[in-house]
């Protein structure tokens, strides 16, 4: 007779019977129903561990690393991330390129309206709405996610351009400039967001210096590029350039930049931006930096408008310290970066990198104009070695970065060199010596150049995923704000060195010519150095000079400063290793839960130098129940 089988059910092993067995079994069974059930004692056979722990182990993750995702980095072609990078570069490269393209338009664009009152707005607009939103750009991606913040950034961009092309007087002109900058500061932020998005630690270090070079190279031919449409063609090229780029970046993005979109409902985003946090610096920064720009300018510094705008943009200031640190549930600028000590001299690093960087940027063409006697066209030329030699310092630092996976050597050599290079224009004289100006600038943008990004990574080291673009837009803000408060402080000590001057420009000058080369008005006033006779013209250039020298001896100051804020940063080799990162308000939840789990933990992220710096410290099991 043909036994008939029966399978098992049992999930841990098959057992095969015959008819016979069956038919015990169910005999078995109806005993069972009257007797009680006496269990057996346990046997090796009834233990269902494999024969083999370590080969079963080994199976089960081989099996879930072949049902994983690719990497992010390997779902995209060459070409892809070409064009993506172009996309993102043309972008930054007019957010950048508006920030000094008007310098060099601005008496044709008064002199057109009829009114010199709004001359210094045209410039300082912009800077205001880009440093003041910088903060809340980070936060919003973070939110509603990057590729739609960023495309939003972009039209906001492109609408305020075409606003200030068609402008008819000056009020629409400096209104458009406003808008234009709400959208430059949301591009210069989400660039390195969707950068750090987008690739590795190991990697994006290539890709930010890549960005380093786009933003010193618009910086550089703005004012070029402004004189240029404003004497061959039109002041309202400087704005009608944006259209078509800013266009065909947006249309590009829009297909090709792929990241992860948490499709956010629109009032449950709203109820979750930090509103409170984010008018209280925003009235704080346009009140510092008004009240910076308004002295020694348009008011005395010992003025009421002057002192009250300081004092209460410092107050408010404190006050939005106060709301990140007990009041939102998810801050702009978070406050644990300032407790951590390689997050704060990463902060401070930056700060004190655009405090100095912004001088050379800044003061040289005032050197080439007032001192070698240079048209703001051709002292835009003559900045060339410092603008190039940083450009490409910044590129191939990524380079560096990439093959070695550490950014620490690049930060103390870069600091070192800017140190001497800042040092050597202090010995720039009245005559020019072209050998010492083109060398000397050299040297400046060598040691300029490697730190634009470098000490981003080492913030981006110290955090997770959750908090990288709230960091990164907290380095970009923090940044910007030191580079306009450097340009006031540079102004402050130059204005009182001329100051100093004013008896011996008196006694060579007389009363009214020294009186507009001394303070505040020496600035504006060096066209008119080429219109005095040999020796005093050679007189009011070495008092320019001297004054210049005594600023940069501050700056040297700033730079050996900044070398020693760097031994407190530490190294963290960067991993090649990247994963997709999760944007949206889960993830947010997430974020701050962590931040509680360290508070009772006792542990800070991104403190423990062991291990390589992936994209920062993660749940994992958060991670994957989300």
């Amino acid at each position: 007779m043909t036994a008939a089988k029966a399978v098992s059910t049992d999930p841990e092993k098959e057992v095969v019977t015959s008819s016979d067995d069956t038919a015990s079994s169910a005999s078995t069974k109806q005993n069972d129903l009257l007797d009680p059930v006496i269990p057996a004692a346990p046997t090796d056979d009834d233990d269902p561990k494999p024969a083999n722990p370590a080969a079963e182990e080994e199976g089960a993750d081989t099996a879930a690393e072949a049902s994983a995702p690719p990497p992010p980095e390997e779902t995209r072609t060459a070409l892809q991330t070409t064009v993506i990078m172009l996309a993102l570069a043309s972008a930054l490269f007019l957010g950048a390129l508006d920030m000094t393209i008007v310098t060099t338009a601005v008496p044709t664009i008064s002199e057109e309206f009829h009114n010199t009152a709004g001359y210094t707005w045209i410039g300082s607009a912009y800077m205001l709405a880009s440093a003041s939103t910088c903060p809340m750009w980070g936060k919003i991606s973070d939110i509603w996610g990057r590729k739609p913040v960023i495309l939003i950034a972009v039209a906001v961009f492109w609408v305020g351009s075409l606003l200030a092309a068609v402008s008819v007087n000056m009020a629409m002109l400096i209104v458009a400039r406003v808008v234009q900058g709400v959208g430059g500061g949301g591009i210069m932020i989400l660039v390195n967001v969707c950068i750090s998005d987008l690739f590795s630690m190991r990697k994006r270090g290539i890709y930010f210096g890549a960005m380093g070079l786009v933003w010193a190279v618009a910086s550089a031919v703005g004012p070029v590029l402004g004189g240029v449409f404003t004497s061959q063609v039109t002041w309202r090229w400087c704005f009608y350039i944006n259209l078509p780029i800013s266009g065909v970046a947006m249309a590009v993005l829009v297909f090709v930049l792929k990241l992860h979109n948490p499709r956010t409902p629109m009032r449950e985003g709203l109820a979750a931006v930090d509103w409170l946090g984010s008018l209280a610096i925003i009235g704080a920064t346009l009140m510092v930096m008004l009240g910076l720009q308004f002295g020694g300018v348009s008011y005395p510094w010992n003025s009421a408008t002057v002192i009250c705008l300081i004092v209460f943009g410092v107050v408010t200031t404190g006050l939005f310290v106060l709301v990140e640190w007990k009041v939102a549930e998810y801050p702009i600028v978070p406050m644990f970066l300032f407790r951590k000590r390689a997050s704060a001299a990463s902060l401070a690093l930056g700060a004190l990198h655009g405090t100095v960087f912004i001088s050379g940027s800044y003061y040289l063409p005032l050197y080439f104009q007032a001192v070698l006697g240079a048209s703001p066209l051709m002292s835009g030329v003559y900045i060339l070695p410092w603008v190039l030699s940083l450009s490409l310092v910044s590129a191939g630092i990524g380079i560096v970065i990439k093959k070695t996976g550490k950014y620490l050597p690049s930060i103390f050599v870069g600091m070192a060199i800017m140190t001497l290079g800042f040092g050597l224009f202090i010995d720039l004289g009245a005559h020019a010596n072209w050998a010492k100006i083109v060398l000397y600038q050299i040297v400046a943008g060598i040691g300029t150049g490697p730190n634009f990004q470098a000490p981003l990574l080492a913030l981006q080291t110290t955090v997770g995923p959750r908090d990288m673009a709230s960091a990164t837009a907290t380095f970009a803000f923090i940044r910007q704000l030191f580079s306009s408060i450097s340009i006031v402080i540079g102004g402050v000590v130059f204005q009182n060195s001329m100051e100093k001057q004013y008896p011996k420009l008196l006694e060579s000058l007389g009363p009214d010519l020294a009186q507009r080369f001394s303070g505040s008005d020496a600035a504006s006033n060096v066209g008119l150095i080429s219109q005095l006779p040999d020796q005093q013209r050679q007189l009011a250039r070495e008092a320019y000079s001297d004054s210049l020298r005594t600023m940069y001896i501050m700056y040297v100051a700033f730079a050996g400063l900044a070398l020693v804020v760097a031994c407190f940063i530490g190294q963290r080799t960067l991993s090649k290793e990247h994963t997709e990162h999760k944007t949206g308000l889960d993830q947010l939840r997430l974020s701050k839960q962590d931040r509680l789990d360290e508070a009772t933990n006792g542990k800070t992220k991104g403190d423990e130098e062991k291990g390589p710096a992936t994209n920062g410290p993660e749940k994992e099991g958060r991670e994957k129940s989300s």
